[in-house]
């Protein structure tokens, strides 16, 4: 039953989308390895840790993406959190139908899964579980592997535009 069905107001989404803009995000692309054999990317900001034991993350896929089939036929992804002055590679993950991968440095690890070697932090995971979320599709990994630098700043996003940390208090 909807919330407008026992009397709840509902929430537009034009002003949803605005007040969750509020929360500043982290700027991952996220990439797996399709069922014909292609690299494939996304920008998403729709990252999150799960448990530390076993080490789960998820992420979250709009279901009109483009690329949801190939998401859904693989059996791994990987996340690369983006550090900050890589704006450029996120706008690139974020367009659909664009060769996203000339130029791109990366390296392949066990899954097969492209990881960026510039990225801030990349996890390669197993897909452990997916999810029906609204609209969206939640997918849940075990992480099997992964690469960070601590001393790094991360690219952040927040109000609709590009941030990054300023200072370290």
């Amino acid at each position: 039953m909807s919330a407008t069905a026992i009397g709840i107001p509902s929430v537009e989404p034009g002003e949803f989308r605005e007040a969750l803009g509020c929360f500043a995000t982290g700027v991952t692309v996220i990439t797996a390895v399709g069922p014909r054999g292609e690299l494939i990317g996304i920008t998403a900001n729709s990252f999150n840790s799960v448990s530390l034991d076993p080490p789960l993350i998820l992420f979250s896929l709009n279901r009109r993406a483009y690329s949801l089939r190939a998401f859904l036929s693989t059996r791994a992804f990987a996340v690369n959190i983006l550090r900050a002055g890589q704006e450029e590679i996120s706008d690139r993950f974020a367009r659909a139908l664009e060769d996203k991968w000339s130029g791109i440095d990366y390296e392949l690890w066990d899954s097969g899964c492209p990881i960026l070697t510039a990225a801030l932090a990349s996890f390669e995971c197993k897909i452990h579980h997916t999810y029906h979320g609204g609209d969206h599709v939640i997918f849940v990994g075990e992480v099997l592997r992964l690469r960070h630098d601590p001393e790094g700043r991360p690219l952040l996003f927040h109000g609709g535009k590009y941030r990054g940390v300023t200072s370290d208090t």
